[in-house]
């Protein structure tokens, strides 16, 4: 470096220096003031707004806790007010009666209008069944008489056409019915008296099979326990109360007696003033309805018939079906069989049971146990085969009601009133059924109607 540019260099930091050292010009040290009060006075606005702010929100939090508090002391005025009303008694004032229906949904008015509807049938059937039950001396022979017109009513038909008068071709349907019925009973008979004299001598042969099979058999009995069997039997008859056991007897004699007479009577009469009956019960309707009760009832009875029908050929199919197997197994008093299976398949329940057990023992005494077995394997197929094919589906055919319909009708008919209630139940079902579907139809009341029967008397 020279010696000219060393001077200059100290020249130049000398000037920076005395720039450093001169002081402040005068209007820079106002602004700087005039800034440094501005700044003040911003301070202690921040700090009135700050103050503001910690005094109002204390005002907030004192008013939130006033209202608080009055809203507590209100409810808790509202409160002990309440309770004194209700610890006080209730004021009895006049007011407006409510008179208009109430509000309520379409389907729960609906389904309580149908509850209560079905409700009061139920009652009302439950007393009818109950009434029917508690007078059934009477009231059974007549129900029967009305299955025993509907099976005779073709023949009373078939008389009239050939000009008789009504109350002889009722009278001589019913002798004539009577009288073949005991003719057939008389022809088992004959045939059971004509066969014993052969019987007779298999009947100790078949129970000295009997007590072999019994000893050697799959039962395996010894001598001893046949003996006490035997004496267990003897025992609870001799034990019974013969005195009760007569008077019961006595009584059973005397109801079916009168129970009897009832029938024939109620019979004869269905059969030959049946119309003006059914026209006397009509009237009692009202009048606006005993057009649809007479068609209803007609259209009852004409089920009824084919009903009756139905059993007829349910009961000639059941004892064909014993006479083949009797047949089969050479089986003596094969025809008096068959006759027996079919009049008791008019006694349901009990009577296929009876005639089968009669099938049974005539082959047992004939023929030994294991034809015994072989008959009584074949009465049950038949009768099996007859009550849940055949008559399911011929009734369902001639009565229009469900096979499931006959199968349930006769198993309630049996629990709620045994025997009778097995033969009333079907016909009772497929009656109903029937009008239902009638009225189901709406048809116009001068619409052609069935007119078979004692009620087609009714517009005579």
């Amino acid at each position: 470096m020279t010696t000219q540019e060393s001077e200059q260099a100290e020249d130049s930091f000398r000037a920076r220096v005395r720039r450093a050292m001169r002081p402040p010009d005068r209007p820079s040290v106002v602004a700087a003031r005039r800034a440094e009060r501005r700044a003040e006075r911003e301070a202690e606005l921040e700090a009135e707004r700050a103050a503001a702010r910690e005094a109002a929100d204390e005002a907030a939090d004192e008013r939130l806790a006033e209202r608080l508090a009055e809203r507590v002391a209100t409810q808790w005025q509202s409160a002990r007010e309440r309770r004194a009303e209700l610890n006080s008694p209730l004021p009895i004032v006049d007011g407006q009666t409510r008179t208009g229906r109430a509000e309520v949904p379409i389907a729960l008015d609906t389904a309580a209008a149908w509850a209560w509807r079905l409700l009061l049938i139920a009652v009302a059937a439950g007393l009818t069944l109950w009434g029917i039950w508690v007078l059934r001396v009477v009231t059974v022979p007549v129900l029967i008489a009305l299955l025993l017109a509907a099976l005779l009513s073709p023949a009373v038909v078939l008389m009239r056409r050939l000009k008789l008068p009504k109350a002889l071709a009722a009278l001589l349907t019913v002798v004539g019915g009577l009288g073949l019925v005991s003719l057939m009973l008389t022809f088992v008979g004959r045939q059971i008296a004509d066969g014993f004299s052969d019987l007779s001598a298999q009947v100790a042969a078949g129970i000295g099979e009997v007590d072999v099979w019994l000893r050697t058999g799959p039962l395996g009995l010894t001598d001893s326990q046949i003996s006490d069997a035997l004496a267990e039997v003897q025992r609870t008859l001799t034990d019974a109360d013969v005195l009760d056991r007569a008077t019961d007897l006595t009584l059973l004699v005397g109801h079916l007696l009168a129970s009897a007479a009832i029938l024939l009577l109620a019979t004869y009469f269905f059969l030959a003033d049946g119309g003006r009956i059914w026209s006397w019960l009509v009237r009692l309707f009202p009048g606006g309805s005993r057009v649809r009760v007479d068609r209803a009832g007609r259209v009852a009875w004409h089920s009824v018939t084919q009903f009756v029908r139905a059993t007829v050929i349910v009961a000639a199919v059941d004892a064909l079906g014993i006479m083949a197997v009797a047949a089969l197994l050479d089986v003596p008093l094969v025809l008096a069989l068959g006759v027996l299976v079919f009049l008791g398949a008019f006694v349901p329940v009990i009577g296929a049971f009876v005639t089968g057990v009669v099938a049974v023992l005539v082959a047992l005494v004939a023929q030994g146990p294991v034809v015994a077995l072989l008959m009584l394997a074949g009465v049950v197929v038949v009768q099996q085969v007859e009550s849940h094919v055949l008559q399911p589906f011929l009734m369902g055919r001639f009565v229009a009601v469900h096979p499931l319909g006959v199968i349930l009708a006769i198993g309630v008919g049996v629990l709620l009133a045994g025997i009778i209630g097995a033969l009333l139940a079907v016909p009772l079902v497929a009656a109903l059924n029937a009008v239902i579907v009638d009225f189901g139809h709406h048809r116009e009341p001068d619409e052609p109607l069935p007119a078979s029967g004692p009620l087609a008397d009714a517009a005579d």
